[in-house]
C-alpha cells in the first residue's frame, strides 16, 4: 500500500458474522473477506468477536479476548493469516476448559 493510501484510508467500523469479516473504511469503501482466512476470528465465540477496537489511529484491528491483530494494509492486499496451523491448534487447545480432578 502506498504512504498516500494509507494518509487517506482509515478503518471505520467492522463487522463479524459466522462466515464474514467485513471492513468499512473511512473513504466509504467496504471490504468483505472470508472469515476462514483468520482462524482465530472464526474460532472465536460471537462476542469475543464483537470485542474489537482500532489501533494506529484505523490502520488496523485488535481483539483483546482473542489476542488478534489485523492490519488495513493486509485486508486491502487480500493476505490471510500466517499463522501456522500448528500455532493454531496450541491456542484452541488453550482455550479449552480445564477438567476438574475428582478428590
Amino acid at each position: 500500500m502506498s504512504s498516500e493510501t494509507k494518509k487517506q484510508t482509515s478503518i471505520s467500523y467492522v463487522a463479524v458474522d459466522d462466515t464474514t469479516l467485513t471492513v468499512s473504511l473511512a473513504d466509504g469503501r467496504r471490504l468483505s473477506l472470508p472469515l476462514d482466512w483468520y482462524p482465530r476470528l472464526e474460532n472465536g465465540s460471537p462476542s469475543e468477536r464483537n470485542n474489537w477496537r482500532l489501533i494506529g489511529k484505523g490502520e488496523g484491528v485488535h481483539w483483546p479476548d482473542l489476542d488478534e491483530d489485523l492490519s488495513l494494509e493486509g485486508f486491502i492486499a487480500g493476505r490471510k493469516s500466517a499463522e501456522s496451523k500448528q500455532s493454531i491448534r496450541k491456542w484452541i487447545e488453550a482455550r479449552r476448559p480445564k477438567s476438574k480432578k475428582s478428590a
